[in-house]
């Protein structure tokens, strides 16, 4: 979900996070802000795809287990969505798309499997097709809030950031105070530049027991795009540790900076080194 003064998951350099980062840059001075920044909808991370503890065997291991099963029989369900949990979680989308669409041509009427197709649809960037199957995998009689959530965040990134609020708040409903929800929330306010209300939102998804790396690293995102990146930092030190947070905050300050230079004095601003991890189609 996009910009630092102001708000992504996932998960890596999505164009949801570069949407958001272009956002904040060209809305400088959002909120009374002294300090001009850039604006995203995602967190700064280096964190293991597979979680904060490593598991037993490297992500490329896992992998290459899931494969072989998957190889031996394609229509074992339940690993046939490890494998391709495992190919998302490694940033190879397209290959976790394909698995997925034969796995849904396989069972046309799992919803979890459709729920699963959608969202890694919407990972690829594919949201017209995400957006037909997610409308799939659940029913307004039976309705889903992990499904809820990602119908959002493809609201989000086509650019119907009222549709995603009001999809987070059906979920909500469900799923009261659910981390990952209000994370997405909070982006999807940060996109409306109601950066009040999106940090208000994170907070609260913060405070929640559940909530992990991702959620604190978008709240630090949108502390930066208030220009407050002190606390900002403060915050993915938590996680990141106070070296890598510092090294975050000074990219995000010289990103600020070149844009708000003179047009005539600006060079090219080159793509983050560091990625933005987005809140997360889970």
């Amino acid at each position: 979900m996009t910009g630092i003064c102001g708000r992504a998951p996932s998960q890596p350099g999505t164009v949801r996070t570069r949407r958001l980062l272009a956002l904040a840059l060209v809305g400088l001075g959002l909120a009374g802000c002294q300090t001009r920044s850039p604006e995203t909808t995602g967190s700064i991370s280096s964190l293991n795809p597979f979680g904060k503890s490593r598991p037993e065997r490297s992500p490329r291991a896992e992998v290459e287990a899931l494969a072989d099963r998957y190889n031996a029989d394609p229509s074992d369900a339940r690993n046939a969505m490890r494998y391709a949990a495992a190919l998302r979680a490694t940033d190879q989308k397209s290959q976790a798309v394909a698995v997925l669409q034969q796995l849904a041509l396989r069972n046309p009427k799992d919803k979890a499997v459709l729920a699963a197709y959608g969202k890694s649809l919407a990972d690829a960037g594919r949201y017209g097709e995400a957006n037909e199957v997610l409308q799939n995998a659940h029913s307004p009689a039976q309705p889903d809030w992990r499904v809820l959530s990602a119908q959002g965040m493809v609201a989000d990134e086509t650019g119907d950031h009222a549709r995603a609020q009001s999809l987070y708040d059906a979920a909500l409903k469900i799923a009261p105070n659910e981390p990952r929800v209000l994370s997405n929330l909070g982006l999807s306010y940060a996109l409306s530049r109601r950066l009040e209300e999106a940090e208000t939102t994170l907070r609260l998804a913060v405070a929640q027991p559940k909530a992990d790396a991702r959620v604190r690293q978008n709240l630090a995102l949108v502390l930066g795009l208030k220009g407050r990146y002190d606390e900002a930092e403060q915050v993915l030190a938590q996680d990141l540790g106070p070296a890598e947070a510092a090294a975050n905050v000074r990219e995000l300050r010289a990103m600020a900076a070149r844009r708000a230079a003179p047009k005539t004095a600006q060079a090219p601003s080159p793509a983050p080194s560091r990625q933005l991890a987005r809140a997360s189609i889970q």
